[in-house]
């Protein structure tokens, strides 16, 4: 069996402003399962980045251990990319994005590799606001390892030996809300039309853009009894809003049905447009968007769509008041101005 993704490809399909045709954002052929979520929101993030024009060497992709780790391998084949160790992820987002703050930084991870070994890093990187957008492949199950439980997995939700799990699971959205994360948005590895736009404004939000997505595992976890299931998330979800992501200097005409429609801007001058469908949730309001969160739990919903975002927040960089520049173009008189400047610097902590 061959693993080579086959190089024909139709000689009319549509090119993007760049001139590239979506195949330039593919990567190697998928070794998942058939049928795995995860192999539907790589291609959502192959469809993101040939719509918005990226430079594929603009952007780093990186990752952990796991199911949801190897995807960077099946998609943007021309960008960078680095393999962490389990869980530790964010500590490599954080030293990469510091040396360089001109690249797009993407982040995956699995329940897993962020509820689990990687809570303590996770917690971090949103206490950080690191620029980058981190992505959740969610299934509630350890596929790598024959479909234990995560720590994602639902209280009373059946595994495929029907065991049921009796521990609280944890809700990384919620706690993302919590703990200060700048974008928060959920969604479902089967709805394109709501998880692209998703990342297309997660890439331009100015800080950490948190998406946790639902992505069943066809192998261990889409069994009845599971809340994981594709059978149960279809069936129990629920969205915030219709969202249409709005490029700046690109006019795009959408219809939407009746309601309030909200347009955020951005800081780079694009915009996400939200039709608001809850009357009794504001995208912008932190304890809006919680409670919105917990009362779809107390549902037994999945609350998907963008659940809370602050266009104004401060990233890393500036909280640090970082130089500009990427460390490895800082010339030799700027790292080492003198001792003029070294007595100078060294008064202001007598």
């Amino acid at each position: 069996m061959s693993f080579i993704r086959p190089k024909f490809r139709h000689p009319e399909l549509p090119k993007n402003a760049l001139g590239y045709t979506v195949d330039y954002y593919e990567g190697a052929l998928s070794t998942l399962c058939a049928g795995c979520g995860h192999d539907s929101i790589g291609a959502g993030v192959v469809q993101a980045c040939f719509e918005m024009n990226i430079e594929p060497h603009r952007l780093a992709k990186l990752s952990g251990i796991g199911c949801s780790s190897k995807t960077p391998n099946y998609f943007l084949s021309n960008s960078h990319g680095f393999n962490s160790v389990h869980g530790r992820m964010p500590s490599v987002a954080t030293g990469a994005n510091l040396a360089n703050r001109d690249l797009i930084y993407l982040g995956v991870s699995g329940d897993g590799d962020t509820a689990s070994i990687g809570m303590g890093q996770f917690v971090h990187v949103i206490r950080r606001n690191i620029n980058m957008i981190y992505i959740v492949m969610n299934n509630g199950c350890y596929g790598l390892t024959k479909g234990q439980d995560s720590a994602t997995s639902d209280n009373g939700s059946k595994n495929k030996t029907g065991v049921m799990n009796v521990y609280e699971s944890i809700d990384l959205a919620s706690l993302a809300i919590e703990l200060g994360a700048t974008f928060v948005a959920q969604s479902f590895s089967g709805d394109k039309a709501q998880l692209i736009p998703l990342i297309k404004a997660g890439m331009q939000h100015p800080g950490f853009a948190f998406i946790n997505v639902i992505s069943p595992c066809v192998t261990f976890n889409n069994n009845v009894g599971s809340t994981k299931s594709y059978d149960y998330v279809r069936q129990h979800i629920e969205a915030t809003s219709t969202v249409d992501f709005v490029p700046e200097m690109t006019e795009i005409t959408t219809t939407y049905k009746s309601g309030v429609t909200q347009k955020i801007g951005m800081h780079d001058g694009s915009s996400i447009q939200l039709h608001k469908i809850a009357q009794d949730w504001d995208p912008l309001d932190r304890q809006s968007a919680m409670n919105a969160v917990k009362l779809s739990k107390k549902n037994n919903e999945i609350l998907t769509g963008l659940l809370f975002m602050d266009p104004d927040a401060k990233d890393l960089h500036q909280l640090l008041q970082t130089t500009e520049k990427p460390l490895n173009s800082l010339s030799q008189s700027l790292l080492c101005p003198g001792s003029e400047m070294l007595k100078q610097i060294n008064e202001d902590f007598r």
